[in-house]
């Protein structure tokens, strides 16, 4: 994710030690860094990347007005006040996304610029995520089988239904001095040990799956009202929940009407009601790009992205499936250059030398690393082929008896009429 994503910005004044006096100006919250720009000058005054913060307070300038300090390393301090929509909300997702960076980063947030990624160390990032993308994938598929497991159990019964139907009106058809017309009515008895079955198989399935949990910055209707909070994804819907993991809202997953992505950041979550106002949450949440493939995935329709979010998109190289084909073939030979401790052929000897220079060997830890994450992607790969071969098959017979229901239905609604 691009460092210069402006999260969220927010008009306010900035305290000038040396001129002692206050400037008007825009605060701006970077997913590592806060940036202070003043109205009249355009200057950036105050460039403060989070992981040099050793504290955030909530203050009082001249003990009347309200503001927020930020304490640097070597005990810089820089003053904020006038914040917009309100000083409480300015503050808890600055501390939100402060906080989120300290616990991701643990001892090695100070030394990011002293101590770079080494190739290796992106390409199993990458592949790491790409790993975890797969398995948050391969849950959401793995409860849609399920679904259509139990539409298919629910079909067979209104099949079975049908057919106990069909010998009452076969019963209602017959003539009364008919002598075989009661061994109509000992048949429906075999129905019952499948009804028994298929209501067992009806049954809920048990603990819902949560796919990931996030801490979030929550708000409802108005941005001047926020407070810490909890977005949950589920295999079958969403909740929010306050800080201290009460429930304020869950959307079931057919309930949602829209997801607009406002930025890598920031979601809002609207379900629409007739009659009544309808019930909107915005979440702001430091780990919110990792949610946001997976709201792709579950609510593919339903999420709308908006301009920044496009824009941010629209600066990557490629598809997401050519991204992944560049990493697999990129993984594979760099380990296929450790293992033989030689650079693909295929050129002159100064093409070599370059590419030896821009393309460092992997090491034989991340070597080992990647292979383990590659095999575990195969493999999930294969399970999630499978998988959606059994659900076009299931598909395709939810479709036939379906059509077999209807005509069926059809049919015993004609011999009704024709009874009347």
């Amino acid at each position: 994710m691009s460092s210069d994503v402006c999260v969220h910005a927010w008009p306010c004044s900035y305290y000038l030690d040396l001129e002692k006096r206050w400037v008007s100006g825009k605060l701006s919250l970077l997913p590592h860094s806060l940036k202070f720009i003043a109205d009249r000058t355009g200057e950036v005054l105050v460039g403060v990347p989070l992981s040099s913060v050793t504290e955030i307070r909530k203050e009082s300038s001249h003990f009347i007005f309200s503001a927020i300090t930020v304490l640097e390393k070597g005990h810089a301090k820089h003053w904020f006040s006038s914040l917009q929509p309100s000083r409480n909300v300015v503050f808890n997702i600055i501390e939100h996304f402060w906080r989120e960076l300290l616990l991701s980063q643990p001892g090695s947030a100070a030394n990011v610029t002293s101590s770079p990624m080494t190739k290796g160390q992106e390409l199993t990032g990458l592949m790491a995520s790409s790993q975890r993308r797969m398995e948050d994938t391969a849950k959401v598929l793995h409860h849609q089988g399920k679904q259509l497991d139990s539409v298919m159990k629910d079909l067979e019964k209104i099949e079975s239904d049908l057919d106990v139907a069909d010998r009452l009106l076969t019963e209602l058809e017959t003539p009364s001095w008919w002598p075989f017309s009661s061994k109509l009515w000992k048949t429906p008895t075999k129905s019952k040990p499948r009804e028994g079955a298929s209501g067992a198989g009806c049954e809920p399935f048990g603990k819902e799956g949560v796919i990931i949990k996030i801490p979030a910055i929550i708000s409802q209707r108005t941005e001047s009202h926020t407070k810490p909070g909890k977005l949950i994804v589920l295999v079958s819907g969403l909740e929010i929940q306050d800080s201290n993991s009460l429930l304020l809202h869950r959307f079931e997953r057919e309930d949602v009407d829209d997801i607009k992505v406002h930025s890598p950041y920031e979601v809002s979550i609207r379900q629409r009601f007739i009659g009544k106002p309808d019930v909107t949450y915005r979440v702001i949440s430091a780990k919110m790009p990792e949610v946001i493939p997976i709201l792709e995935v579950q609510f593919s329709k339903k999420v709308e992205l908006l301009e920044d979010a496009l824009v941010l998109r629209g600066r990557g190289t490629s598809s997401p499936a050519e991204r992944s084909c560049s990493i697999w073939h990129a993984a594979s030979g760099l380990m296929g250059c450790t293992a033989h401790r030689k650079l693909p052929t295929g050129g002159q000897e100064g093409g070599l030398l370059q590419l030896q220079r821009s393309w460092p060997l992997l090491s034989e830890g991340e070597a080992q690393e990647l292979t383990q994450i590659l095999s575990k992607l195969k493999g999930l790969a294969l399970d999630t082929e499978a998988e959606l071969e059994r659900q076009d098959e299931a598909l395709d017979n939810i479709t036939t008896t379906v059509d077999r229901t209807t005509l069926t239905v059809d049919k015993h609604n004609w011999r009704m009429r024709k009874l009347t």
